[in-house]
């Protein structure tokens, strides 16, 4: 019988190339996977769409906002006059 023996050198380059194997593998199954996505992903208008209403509605809630705030700011007053008017 012919036998080899199997040297460190050589069990290192058997187990570089299982896990190039399996590194290869497996970017082809992420490839995959991700073909799969985007198969499953709708038209982008849509989306479009839905991030304008937002962005409209943080402009509007914006106006709101600053309308409060006015009117916080006017009722400040009224109460600091009222202060006044009871302390002095």
């Amino acid at each position: 019988m012919n036998r080899k023996t199997l040297t460190p050198d050589m069990l290192r380059k058997i187990v570089l190339e299982e896990m190039t194997k399996l590194h290869e593998e497996k970017k082809l199954k992420s490839v995959e996977d991700k073909a799969k996505e985007t198969k499953e992903l709708t038209d982008g208008g849509d989306y479009a769409d839905t991030l304008e209403k937002h962005i409209d509605m943080l402009k509007a809630l914006k106006v709101k906002e600053n309308k409060l705030r006015m009117e916080l700011r006017s009722l400040d007053e009224r109460k600091q006059k009222l202060i006044r008017k009871i302390s002095g």
